[in-house]
């Protein structure tokens, strides 16, 4: 049994001052000073004490912060959605991996600076960095579970605290830091750490190479249809797209060499389709059911993605679609419980004109039906979703009635636990789906059905989701984050 270090002398790094800024670039800069600063000390002195197995201080380091104070109620435009904040007071927000975030920072930072006019001050921070965190970007370090060492380890350096670690400002109202200033950003720098590795170890591939537009899917098909896209985009060079980076972090820019997909995959099969600027494509295969849907969008969330879009199976619930027509969701029936307590189910989840219009479009490209023509092989309408896969299994008359009344046109397990963290998280989404089966009408997904439909149909229906995600690119992102998004409260940071 070992022995509690108690009382060991607090050893910090090197104090690191305080500086205003009103250049957002070297305010960044200067962020990521003070974090590499941080870890750096964490990751020596952690290796330090591996080696030598006896700890002789507390080692303790800070996230830096970007702090910024506003004494007027001066004009702001109030067409925009973000980049300014409401009232005169403090707020402040914790920064962790502002290497990984620099474009971003410098957006979010340089309209706080254009639109107040007030420089922004940047520190350290009074929250700790826990050790685990520290070592991520170290491939060198590992930290043994709890046990494995000669000391505890929470004696000698900071660990992760879940009671810190939440979701107090997405989810709430009248939200401030211990110090009473009000949060500049969604989320602290240990939310943020601890959603980062989550998804490395979910998608098996490194946060940096995530894109600013996701697509979700709850098939394999999809996977192997983007791969193949992939390729093609590779091969052209005005695509403008770069490189291919799937599971195990295997980057391809040689479109001769395959993809090295590794033999045990991950919970959630990743992959990138890169682009300057994040300004690519990823696409997550979630797998079935909205525990994976929320686990993803849980994590990805803290990336701050302008879009993400379900494109998946659906069982049509009206006899007039047939397999293969697709479904564009105007309208969530929320029967899925995973965010029940996030986001209860009597609050509406609405369609967000600009992605609406990006995949009606999408679907008119691909399709080279227009207008009432593509009525033929498209309904605009209510999608249901629930947590029970066989639910036909059950007595009829309660779901069955429920859908007629919602109007609902589709049901799947996954489009409104998307949809519905995404309003959550202040994240654009929307939803396609394809019909795949008819479970009221007598087409159940049978091999036979399902083989054929998959060879006609999921090459098109990826195709229309990515040419929606390229449309979505080119429209500026103030207009893409709308304010119907944005609550009473709501933090500057995007």
């Amino acid at each position: 049994m070992t022995t509690p270090v108690k009382s060991l002398p607090v050893s910090l790094p090197e104090a690191m001052v305080r500086r205003k800024f009103t250049d957002a670039k070297a305010a960044v800069a200067y962020l990521e000073v003070l974090y590499r600063s941080a870890t750096q000390f964490l990751c020596d002195r952690f290796s330090g004490v591996l080696g030598t197995g006896v700890p002789d201080h507390r080692y303790r380091a800070f996230y830096p912060e970007v702090r910024f104070t506003i004494t007027s109620y001066g004009q702001i435009d109030s067409r925009l959605s973000f980049g300014h904040v409401a009232e005169p007071g403090t707020y402040a927000t914790t920064i962790t991996r502002p290497e990984l975030f620099r474009h971003y920072l410098t957006q979010q930072i340089g309209l706080l600076l254009e639109n107040h006019e007030v420089p922004v001050e940047v520190g350290p921070s009074v929250t700790p960095i826990p050790v685990h965190f520290a070592v991520l970007g170290d491939d060198q370090i590992d930290v043994p579970q709890d046990g494995a060492l000669s000391f505890p380890l929470r004696d000698v350096f900071d660990v992760p605290d879940l009671a810190t670690t939440n979701d107090k400002i997405v989810n709430g109202f009248g939200f401030h830091n211990e110090d009473g200033s009000g949060p500049l950003a969604p989320f602290t720098a240990q939310r943020v750490d601890y959603s980062l590795a989550r998804l490395s170890h979910y998608t098996a591939t490194a946060p940096e190479h995530f894109q600013n537009h996701v697509l979700f899917t709850n098939y394999q098909f999809y996977v192997e249809e983007f791969v193949e896209f992939a390729h093609h985009a590779l091969r052209d060079p005005d695509s403008g797209y770069q490189a291919l980076v799937g599971p195990g972090n295997d980057i391809i820019a040689d479109i001769n060499r395959p993809l090295n997909i590794p033999p045990k995959l991950p919970q959630m099969p990743t992959f990138h389709l890169t682009r300057e600027g994040r300004a690519g494509i990823t696409l997550v295969n979630i797998g079935v059911g909205p525990s994976n849907a929320k686990t993803a969008t849980d994590h990805i969330a803290v990336l701050r993605p302008h879009v993400w879009l379900m494109v998946g199976h659906c069982a049509g619930l009206r006899n007039t679609q047939s397999l293969g027509d697709y479904v564009l969701a105007h309208a969530y029936l929320r029967e899925d419980h995973v965010l029940d307590d996030d986001v209860p189910v009597w609050v509406p989840i609405p369609a967000l004109a600009e992605v609406q219009i990006a995949l009606e479009q999408a679907v008119a490209d691909i399709s080279n039906l227009d207008g009432f023509e593509l009525k033929r092989i498209m309904r605009t309408g209510t999608v249901a979703t629930i947590d029970n896969r066989n639910w036909e299994l059950r007595d009829h008359s309660g779901p069955v009635q429920r859908l007629s009344q919602s109007r609902a046109i589709a049901l799947d397990m996954e489009s409104a636990t998307i949809a519905a963290n995404g309003f959550r998280f202040r994240v654009p989404y929307g939803t396609l789906l394809c019909v795949s089966d008819k479970p009221l009408h007598g087409e159940l997904k049978l091999p036979g059905m399902a083989s054929t439909f998959y060879k006609t149909q999921v090459s098109r229906h990826l195709q229309i989701g990515i040419r929606a995600m390229e449309n979505l690119r080119e429209m500026p992102l103030e207009r893409l984050h709308s304010r119907k998004l944005r609550s009473f409260e709501e933090t500057a940071f995007l």
